[in-house]
């Protein structure tokens, strides 16, 4: 047994399922298109065919760090460039055309020539596999416990290197890589958030993307101790979240993640109210309150 898998067990048997009635019913109240706004996974619906939807993600997946407002604008200042076939101006653009189209571009410390590397990168990675899906299947395998072996093949042909970048950075250094597992959560699930553009991943191998704000809901609702939201957090974390959704563990990702950006769903009430659930012994399995969960703490606001 793992020692990831040896933490999520210390849930006791009665708290996981108490814990998994309260994450099931926040999935079903919130995992809905009406509460994707603001998140740069907006972007992607615009385009209708899975090849242009693989470039979009990536481009707005990479750029989405920092203030959400901000990430919005400047994904779609990066968009405007590609036209209306973003998959074909990748593949075919030249340097000096995009230097000159995103020259002055800045997204925190995200430069336009870093930007354009970028580019540059997936373009030749189109042009050697045809597509992003394909390029990460060169280097995944349906044998992996993860996807993380072929997030490590697939960043560097994206980079052309091994060093990691403001856009792309590398598991192989230890690093979460929350962006690129968000990524891999947009074009693997699909439901009403997630597209869901490739179809040869599986979602069991999906490593939850962990960031300050989801490591932080993951300490509180104990399913994991550690301090850090490093690569091995996120693998203990995913680990915890299979007790609940053993071919699916970032099913709750999105609607977790919500909490404390959409004002009408309460970082803090949901947290208490998971406290209360797991311990209240004297719960059944299926009772009411952790049925309440999700929508106690939602201020009762309709999305719109």
């Amino acid at each position: 047994m793992s020692d990831s898998t040896r933490a999520s067990m210390k849930l006791r048997r009665s708290d996981r399922v108490r814990l998994g009635g309260v994450l099931e019913d926040q999935y079903l109240a919130f995992n809905r298109r009406a509460f994707v706004h603001p998140d740069p996974l907006e972007v992607v619906y615009r385009y209708e065919s899975d090849s242009a939807r693989e470039v979009v993600g990536l481009i707005a997946a990479c750029l989405a760090y920092g203030r959400v407002a901000q990430i919005l604008k400047n994904v779609d200042l990066a968009l405007e460039v590609l036209g209306d076939d973003p998959h074909e101006y990748v593949m075919e653009v030249k340097r000096a055309e995009l230097e000159r189209k995103l020259a002055g571009f800045k997204h925190r410390w995200t430069t336009s020539a870093e930007l354009v590397d970028f580019l540059l990168g997936m373009g030749a990675v189109l042009r050697r596999h045809g597509s992003l899906e394909t390029c990460f299947l060169t280097h995944h395998s349906a044998k992996y416990d993860s996807t993380v072996a072929g997030l490590e093949g697939f960043t560097r042909e994206l980079r052309g290197s091994d060093t990691p970048t403001s856009l792309v950075s590398s598991p192989e250094k230890g690093s979460a890589c929350k962006r690129l597992h968000l990524y891999l959560r947009w074009m693997v699930r699909s439901d009403d958030v997630d597209p869901g553009c490739w179809s040869d991943v599986s979602t069991a191998q999906l490593v939850v993307p962990l960031d300050t704000h989801m490591h932080r809901i993951a300490r509180s609702l104990g399913l994991t101790r550690r301090r850090q939201a490093n690569l091995v957090t996120s693998l203990e974390v995913t680990e915890s979240f299979k007790l609940f959704s053993a071919n699916d563990p970032v099913r709750f990702d999105f609607c977790l993640t919500r909490l404390g950006i959409r004002r009408e769903m309460d970082l803090k009430g949901f947290l208490a109210e998971c406290s209360r659930t797991q311990a209240s012994a004297a719960e059944a399995p299926h009772a009411s309150a952790a049925g309440r969960a999700a929508t106690r703490f939602s201020g009762r606001r309709e999305a719109r």
